[in-house]
């Protein structure tokens, strides 16, 4: 008895150390593109959600980092808006375009086709890509949350 405790014991063991290699998060990747490591595009991504007109560019003297890459602000307080909860202003799918997420694919978000929807920040490629996203947001949004799941 005492001998199959103790085999019982290992076994669960090692169970716990193979669930815990293969369940090891990665950080998802965040779309930087032709902006070296600047997220949307140095855009202050909490200007996204004041809904005082247009968003704006930020300074890099107001840089925070985040899931490997750079977001400019254009203050201290937007900064530290940002610093307290991230996820809340970073825009979804690592800032990738949210259509083509939608597809499975990954295609550079341009931080001036965007949409705020349910409180986060969406981008789109471009003006086409945009409009056809504009169609069925909803059913876009269901389908790109999916396959960003998808991606490690």
């Amino acid at each position: 008895m005492k001998r199959t405790l103790n085999m019982l014991g290992v076994a669960i063991a090692l169970g716990v150390i193979a669930t815990a290699g293969s369940t090891a998060v990665t950080a998802k990747p965040t779309y930087t593109g032709v902006f070296g490591s600047i997220a949307a595009g140095g855009y202050d991504v909490t200007s996204y959600f004041t809904g005082k007109g247009a968003p704006q560019k930020g300074d890099k003297a107001f840089a925070v980092t985040y899931n490997g890459a750079t977001y400019h602000f254009t203050s201290k307080a937007n900064a530290d808006t940002f610093k307290a909860t991230p996820a809340k202003f970073a825009p979804q799918y690592g800032g990738y375009c949210a259509w083509a997420m939608a597809g499975g694919s990954k295609a550079p978000g341009d931080p001036e086709y965007y949409r705020v929807v349910g409180g986060k920040l969406y981008l789109n490629y471009n003006k086409g890509v945009q409009d056809k996203w504009n169609k069925d947001v909803p059913g876009f949004i269901a389908q790109a949350n999916g396959e960003w799941q998808k991606i490690s």
